[in-house]
């Protein structure tokens, strides 16, 4: 996988300005615009159904990096495991050698497929090739591959092929183009320190990376992603070397790590779940289970089974894809801690699914208790998945800003009929004592029609003051709400804005502040409420992630009731900042 630095890179950055701020996710079924659509490719319009209905897949990292296993001349090496031959500038001949000790003789691909059906995945995506280069095929365009280079001498990525074809799993490839550590030239683009690496990139792209990909598309039957990763150096000239290579596949889906300004079909959040999804593009959310992608002996950082199952339902409320990892052994064994927390995701899958499947993304902006999706119904009706983690304690959920007529309400696990009533919040769902799952209890509600939502923010506090939090905004132009520390960040699209609709409860002018990271001087921006604007400029920091409270100034708000406010940069010397809450208090 590729490695970021706390707060994002300029890769990631320039691929979240991507986003094209359309309103809502692509639907299942719907016709795909042309915009995301391979241009060499002539596409059936729903070649996205399948994927959007999946929302759950397994990705696989595996390869000769799972010999040394975060181990190199007995010093435990911080950070990835398939990144050890970069990290400790192992060179060639050492790093090579590793391939006589892998040597996968327990390796049961058909073991791995049927262990991901019972999770309830509906596709994979195995590493081909990563950054050392290991061609985990049949490569005639480089030796350094496991066929010609290993003691097992077979093909594991025919045979998962095979195995996926039996079982009707859907198998995609994971292939890093231009990052290449062993194979002449490739570390041109993702670094060099040994003599063997010497070569021209654009020979490596032409003599091994474009047959090999060639090879992936072509001998293993329907690929149904192709995953690329690190698009280090890849101008749009070399880009398009490759493109053309789709053309003869117009159903297979891609993400945006190609490189040379080609969107692809996926955003590709990493090791993080986008707290407003990622409107307008389809997107799948990446997750190891521990601290590494590759295999490392002591890397028992394992995330809990609950831990997994909430980020599930947390990506699929939000319109995405959870594509979860696994790092399998040399020896071709998946480690027990994997082999248990997947039988507890399909243990809940089982029971629940029906909440996962097929679902769009929630109506709500915020929900207290959990998480929503959503199935529109043949007879015009909907369907809210409502998945509970915290269970109330007073016997009564509330559906807050719910408009819509109830038509009826259980318990998807065992069918008991729940009574509820409007309220002036929402509806009032009446449930049992306990939950059904701790990890989270999925009640079926049928409403009349689509969802009618108040999605206004209220400002709560009893002196009129009011916070706009990152996760309630609406962001466009690829500003993103981020987790840890809660802030809107990879802020570098002049043209992105955040808004939020809020309910006023008090006019009068007001002091606005907000903790700020900034790197540089003279990012400036516009607060836009109603009519009134406030210009101000963040302090710079020296890093995006240290913050400082700037007191941007004084805004009036004419009158109280809802209300827009919108945060645009001034494009003039707009680099990128990092925003956190932004306060606003009444004077006096």
């Amino acid at each position: 996988m590729r490695k970021y630095t706390a707060f994002g890179t300029a890769m990631l950055a320039a691929a979240l300005m991507l986003n094209t701020g359309m309103a809502k996710a692509y639907e299942p079924g719907k016709p795909i615009p042309k915009k995301s659509i391979n241009k060499h490719a002539i596409v059936e319009p729903n070649r996205m159904a399948w994927w959007s209905k999946a929302r759950f897949g397994m990705f696989i990292h595996w390869g000769v990096y799972s010999v040394p296993a975060g181990v190199y001349e007995g010093e435990k090496v911080p950070g990835l495991g398939e990144w050890i031959m970069h990290d400790k500038k192992i060179p060639v001949d050492t790093y090579q050698a590793y391939a006589k000790d892998f040597n996968p003789t327990a390796y049961d691909p058909e073991k791995w497929v049927l262990m991901a059906k019972a999770a309830g995945i509906k596709y994979i995506v195995i590493t081909t090739k990563h950054h050392d280069g290991f061609a985990m095929f049949d490569s005639k365009a480089s030796d350094w591959n496991i066929v010609k280079r290993s003691p097992y001498h077979k093909d594991v990525i025919k045979m998962l092929a095979d195995a996926c074809r039996k079982y009707g799993m859907k198998l995609g490839f994971y292939y890093s183009q231009a990052n290449d550590w062993n194979n002449a030239g490739g570390a041109a683009a993702g670094g060099h320190w040994d003599k063997k690496q010497d070569g021209s990139f654009d020979s490596y792209l032409d003599k091994v990376a474009i047959p090999q990909i060639k090879e992936i598309l072509n001998n293993y039957g329907d690929v149904a992603e192709l995953w690329w990763d690190v698009p280090t150096d890849m101008t749009k000239e070399r880009a398009a070397k490759i493109t053309p290579l789709l053309k003869d596949h117009p159903n297979i889906i891609t993400n945006n790590r190609l490189g040379g300004g080609v969107e692809g079909d996926l955003e590709t959040p990493e090791q993080y779940i986008p707290a407003t999804g990622i409107p307008g593009r389809y997107w799948e959310t990446c997750m190891t289970m521990n601290d590494t992608w590759g295999f490392k002996t002591y890397d028992d950082h394992w995330k809990s089974s609950k831990t997994l199952i909430r980020n599930l339902v947390d990506i699929a409320s939000k319109g995405g894809n959870y594509l979860l990892n696994i790092g399998p052994k040399s020896t071709g064994e998946i480690p027990e801690p994997i082999v248990e927390r997947l039988k507890d995701m399909g243990g809940w899958m089982k029971v629940n699914s029906e909440a996962i499947y097929g679902t769009t993304a929630s109506p709500f902006r915020k929900l207290p208790w959990g998480r929503c999706t959503t199935k529109e119904m043949a007879d015009g009706n909907t369907t809210l998945y409502l998945s509970v983690f915290n269970w109330p304690t007073n016997g009564e959920l509330l559906v807050p800003g719910l408009k819509n007529q109830a038509l009826s309400a259980k318990l998807l696990a065992n069918g008991t009929s729940l009574k509820f009533k409007k309220v002036a919040d929402g509806l009032s769902i009446s449930v049992p004592s306990a939950a059904l799952n701790e990890d989270a209890t999925v009640i079926k509600l049928l409403i009349k029609g689509k969802p009618d939502v108040e999605t206004v923010i209220p400002s709560a506090n009893a002196d009129g003051s009011f916070v706009l939090s990152p996760a309630d905004a609406d962001t466009k132009g690829g500003v993103q709400s981020e987790h840890t520390p809660p802030n809107l960040g990879y802020w570098t699209n002049a043209k992105a804005t955040a808004s939020w609709q809020i309910k006023i409860t008090k006019a009068g002018t007001y002091v606005v502040e907000a903790p700020i990271g900034a790197v540089t001087e003279g990012n400036s921006f516009i607060i836009q409420v109603g009519n009134q604007s406030l210009k101000a400029t963040a302090k710079a920091t020296g890093n995006d992630g240290k913050y400082e409270v700037n007191r941007l100034g004084q805004i009036k708000i004419d009158k109280a009731g809802i209300t827009n406010i919108t945060v645009t940069p001034v494009a003039e010397n707009w680099q990128h900042i990092n925003m956190r809450d932004i306060t606003f208090t009444p004077v006096n």
